[in-house]
């Protein structure tokens, strides 16, 4: 399925007609991300999708950056359950206790990792070589919901203490930042990106 726009590009039909989805679909999913408070932003937003569209959050997007102090995450770790009520009471955000608990947990996880010497960018693109994935799907059918390679990033993050992280989060996150290029060979960025 792919998706022809106004400007007669042809897209990954996941993303509609909707001009926020288009916008995101043509600028930012699958851009190679090595920005290390946008890819531990990228990591927070595919665990508060989690049991629901990307749309959703990407609608709220802005509503998160504010919430969540732009997603410092040496801030996040030190919220306490005063702040963290507040969150759950702003109706900008997906109110999940689970999953707001989560942001912090993770923010502490990365701060470890940080701690370690590991930054997110040497950590998630070291699982690719440092290269993204170049994948040739002719129709989403074909595209998995998870890999052996985020079965074991997402095992790896667990036991390093993140939360709302498992395979299929992971093979989301490894398309929006880039480390694979699934892009349908049809849609117009799958060779800018190649």
């Amino acid at each position: 399925m792919s998706n022809k726009s106004r400007s007669n590009k042809t897209r990954c039909g996941w993303c509609g007609d909707d001009e926020l989805y288009q916008s995101y679909h043509d600028n930012e999913w699958g851009e190679p991300l090595h920005d290390e408070q946008k890819l531990f932003e990228f990591l927070c937003l595919e665990g508060a999708q989690a049991g629901l569209s990307w749309i959703t959050i990407l609608r709220k997007r802005e509503n998160y950056r504010a919430a969540f102090d732009y997603f410092d995450a040496e801030k996040i770790a030190r919220y306490d359950h005063v702040r963290i009520a507040s969150l759950l009471a702003n109706p900008g955000i997906v109110r999940n206790k689970l999953k707001v608990n989560g942001f912090v947990k993770n923010a502490r996880a990365y701060l470890q990792m940080r701690e370690q010497g590991i930054s997110l960018d040497d950590y998630f693109w070291n699982y690719v070589a440092r290269k993204p994935i170049q994948n040739h799907w002719k129709n989403m059918a074909q595209m998995p919901a998870n890999t052996a390679l985020s079965d074991a990033m997402a095992k790896d993050l667990k036991t390093r203490g993140f939360t709302f992280v498992g395979s299929t989060i992971c093979y989301a996150f490894m398309q929006a930042t880039g480390l694979v290029n699934d892009h349908l060979i049809k849609c117009f960025r799958h060779d800018q990106l190649a």
